[in-house]
């Protein structure tokens, strides 16, 4: 028998004269798959299966060393368990015959289940990766000059009323309780500092004017946003959506049964749907309300504070209101006359300036209220009373639409000290007034 070597791609055939001991090499290696070949024949392979015992196994005893080892490694590996099934994809898992440790990284967590995709016409309304190829929406975002920070996706978001989609993550209403706030905020801040003369109703009354559902209403069609004859998913996201009724139908119904059953049994002909506060739908004042007010929540969030005045000024502020046509005076000489004695005036006199055609069909008369030397108001009426009666109403007014004035510069507001707005800048206290008459 000529000698071999065992190697790991086989048997390799030594030159005649060569003693290798395979001994060593099968010690070495016990775990290689062992083929014999000589060119004599698998002698030892023949021998191994002649020696037998009863209970089938070889007696190593009798076997020479080479065959005692192919012996073992032929019952050590008829004798192993069998191979575990492997396991199921994501859970992989340590097995007790594994003599290579695992790495933490191979511990994968199982994959997450692939979120259904829906098709646009089955969802309320347009989806989010629509608003980044929407021309209408980025021609609304640089006509406003919003700030570039404002990301087309929010600006989609204030366009989807609640009536639309009834998910709050995709619709404009939290957005727009927020920015309810803070435009109410500004606009008072911006009325007390101005006019802190005026009386309560008469403020109430301009923030109406301002910033309440007609005034958006007239401010969102200015910025040219259309609205969307049906909301749905397939709509291009740069149009208003919400769920149309007709208008005039009252919206937002109070929650409590007694104001419920009020309103349905002094409004005639109103409908129980809208009497129980279960209509589904908004009308375009109240969806074009909700859509500035949430625009300017969403400036705030994503620029701060700074940037959400200065839009507030750009666009609210800079509307012209008459506030001298808000109010209402049922008695002006009386309230006149309380004012003056709780400012320490003297009492107000009218008097006569001139006057035309007393005995003709169409008289005129001037007459000014005067406290002492100082005239306080001055007006032309049909008759004495009439005259002094208009008279009174200036002298009042030109009293409650007093604003302090300021050299070189504008009026200061509180916010305007907040944040980066405030520095450099020394802090001008604003003019606080004792109020209005009490009556």
């Amino acid at each position: 028998m000529r000698p071999f070597r065992l190697s790991r791609w086989g048997t390799q055939i030594l030159p005649q004269g060569t003693k290798q001991s395979c001994q060593t090499c099968l010690r070495s290696r016990p775990a290689y798959n062992i083929r014999l070949q000589s060119t004599s024949g698998s002698h030892a392979a023949r021998n191994l299966s002649q020696i037998k015992t009863k209970d089938d196994r070889p007696r190593f005893s009798e076997l020479s060393p080479l065959q005692s080892n192919l012996a073992s490694v032929a019952t050590s590996s008829s004798n192993l368990p069998p191979p575990p099934p492997p396991p199921p994809f994501g859970e992989l898992k340590r097995t007790p015959s594994t003599t290579i440790p695992l790495q933490s990284s191979l511990d994968y967590p199982p994959a997450p289940p692939e979120k259904p995709r829906f098709a646009p016409e089955q969802l309320p309304s347009p989806p989010v990766e629509a608003a980044s190829k929407s021309a209408k929406l980025a021609a609304l975002h640089a006509r406003l000059a919003l700030p570039s920070r404002l990301p087309l996706e929010t600006l989609a978001r204030t366009l989807v009323d609640k009536s639309a989609d009834q998910d709050y993550r995709f619709n404009n209403h939290n957005l727009a309780i927020l920015g309810q706030d803070l435009m109410a905020f500004h606009m008072v801040e911006h009325l007390m500092v101005h006019h802190p003369r005026l009386p309560q109703a008469v403020m109430y009354a301009a923030q109406f004017a301002f910033v309440g559902p007609p005034g958006l209403t007239a401010i969102t069609q200015e910025w040219g946003v259309e609205a969307a004859a049906e909301p749905g998913g397939e709509v291009n996201p740069g149009y208003l959506q919400f769920k149309r009724v007709a208008p005039g139908t009252p919206v937002n119904i109070p929650d409590a049964a007694k104001q419920r059953a009020h309103l349905a049994s002094s409004t005639p002909g109103i409908s129980p749907e809208v009497a129980e506060g279960k209509l589904e739908g908004t009308t375009l004042e109240a969806a074009s309300g909700n859509f500035v007010r949430a625009l300017f929540a969403g400036i705030y969030l994503h620029t701060g504070a700074a940037s959400t005045y200065q839009f507030f000024k750009s666009h609210i502020l800079s509307r012209q209101l008459e506030l001298g046509s808000l109010f209402t005076f049922t008695q002006p000489t009386r309230d006149l006359a309380r004012l003056c004695a709780r400012e320490g005036f003297e009492s107000p006199v009218a008097r006569v300036i001139s006057e035309t055609g007393r005995l003709s069909r169409h008289p005129v008369f001037v007459v000014g209220v005067f406290s002492g030397r100082d005239k306080l108001g001055e007006a032309a009426g049909a008759s004495l009373n009439e005259a002094r009666f208009k008279a009174s109403i200036k002298a009042l007014k030109s009293w409650y639409l007093y604003s302090p004035q300021v050299k070189g510069g504008e009026l200061m507001v509180p916010s305007a000290m907040e944040g980066e707005k405030g520095r450099g800048k020394t802090w001008k206290p604003a003019y606080i007034d004792d109020g209005e008459i009490i009556v």
